[in-house]
């Protein structure tokens, strides 16, 4: 869940002020107390919190509106819903996707109505991954929000094109929210270290140890206050004010890996990660990953590198490779880390035991190598768009074959422009599965070019 602060099951509200942060107390986690104020404490995201911005015309110009938050965990979702709910003096309700059901939804909603009958306040209803409500689920908002009965924001980390109901999509704000750099994280650190709402500077953090919590926290900011946390407490156990690289390893229970994102180490392990996939060692590709994901990569760049691998790599010897890396890269960016590491971890060995061919790339490489080098000959008129007046009159579409209507489905005539009509790009192994495509293949070109023996 999203900024993982208020899972209360079902419904949950809070009334003082709007504010999720009056009711925070010295024992509260970090992350908590820590938790922005206002849009101008928010870190990250510039783009929504521009002057005239929408999401700024919303706080303070205290208008009507409902909002859909799409972006990756942590990346502060929840507290731009605790801020529009603070900032306007609205009731604060959260409705959890993953326990409320129609019955709860349906009770926040007539409870907010009858407040505002009442006389009361408006309610911010927060409903945090809104992409497990059914459709039932989601049609049982649209009264609340078209009467503006609620003011709701929902918070999402799937593609809200695919994931939210069309009525509810055309009358909300679609918000995208980006992943915090690491220079953000840096930044929601040192703040915590400062503020007396945080550790009030009563320890330092040494620069190897912040880089190693930047680095665990892979952008997500409240893992990176949660990490701080631990390791001021073990500094501070230990009678010390200094949280050197040895606790912070220590307090957060991983080893730091000497890996520098920005240099050579990143290249080197990545480059070592991808031939140890080509070359088919899942067990040396396990350990790069490993590596990776110890040192606080990106884990959809990994997934990225391994989609690029499936068709550079494996191609048609194994169909179903770039299926299984494209479906990794969806499941990471639904659910990020940790438990995404199951997911690549089940991607690599995968690719990594796939049969192997680069037919794909090479035969890529060739039409493109042609292209540049010129042979752009005209495409030939049986194959012309014939349909628009005076087609048939240039010879567009004269003398085409359907396949359809051909032996086999296949008809013999050129396609390709005199200039490349003799190329063979496209040469399969025998590997795996393309093995039967090389047979195929081979049958179907002899066909279409008219080349029987």
């Amino acid at each position: 869940m999203d900024d993982g602060l208020f899972e209360t099951p079902g419904v949950a509200a809070r009334t003082g002020g709007g504010s999720l942060n009056a009711n925070t107390h010295a024992s509260a986690p970090l992350a908590v107390r820590m938790r922005p104020r206002t849009l101008d404490e928010l870190v990250g995201q510039g783009q929504l919190r521009a002057p005239g911005s929408p999401l700024r015309r919303l706080v303070e110009g205290d208008q009507s509106m409902s909002l859909l938050l799409w972006g990756p965990p942590g990346t502060g979702k929840t507290t731009i819903a605790a801020i529009v709910s603070q900032q306007t003096d609205r009731r604060f309700v959260e409705v959890s996707a993953v326990s409320a059901g129609v019955k709860e939804v349906r009770a926040a909603i007539d409870a907010a109505r009858a407040e505002l009958a009442g006389g009361g306040r408006e309610t911010v209803l927060f409903v945090d991954e809104v992409h497990r409500f059914s459709k039932a689920q989601q049609d049982a908002l649209l009264p609340g929000v078209e009467n503006r009965w609620v003011t709701l924001i929902a918070a999402t980390t799937e593609n809200p094109f695919f994931s939210v109901i069309s009525p509810l999509l055309s009358r909300s704000l679609l918000l995208r929210l980006e992943s915090l750099t690491d220079d953000d994280i840096r930044t929601v650190l040192a703040q915590a270290v400062a503020d007396d709402r945080g550790l009030g500077g009563r320890v330092r953090v040494d620069d190897e140890a912040l880089e190693h919590l930047v680095r665990l926290a892979g952008g997500d900011a409240r893992r990176s206050l949660t990490y701080l946390e631990a390791a001021a407490g073990a500094a501070t156990s230990q009678g010390s004010d200094v949280v050197d690289l040895a606790t912070a390893e220590t307090a957060v229970d991983q080893a730091a890996v000497r890996y520098d994102r920005q240099g050579d180490q990143h290249y080197d392990v990545t480059s070592a990660f991808i031939k140890s996939v080509r070359g088919s060692d899942a067990d040396a590709a396990l350990h790069y990953l490993a590596r990776m994901i110890e040192a606080g990569e990106d884990p959809r760049f990994i997934a990225r590198r391994l989609m690029i691998l499936a068709s550079e790599d494996v191609g048609l010897a194994d169909p179903t490779a770039l299926q299984t890396a494209v479906a990794a890269a969806q499941t990471v960016q639904l659910i990020g880390m940790p438990e995404a590491q199951l997911t690549l971890a089940h991607a690599t060995i995968a690719l990594a035991v796939a049969p192997k061919s680069n037919a794909v790339t090479t035969a890529i490489g060739a039409a493109i190598a042609d292209v540049r080098a010129g042979k752009i000959g005209p495409v030939p008129a049986h194959l012309r768009d014939a349909h628009y007046s005076g087609a048939k009159k240039l010879g567009h579409g004269a003398r085409y074959k359907y396949s359809h209507d051909e032996p086999f489905g296949i008809a013999e005539q050129q396609y390709a422009p005199d200039v490349v009509a003799d190329a063979e790009y496209y040469k399969p192994t025998s590997l795996g599965a393309e093995a039967a495509v090389k047979d195929r293949w081979e049958r179907v070109r002899r066909l279409i070019r008219g080349k029987r023996g």
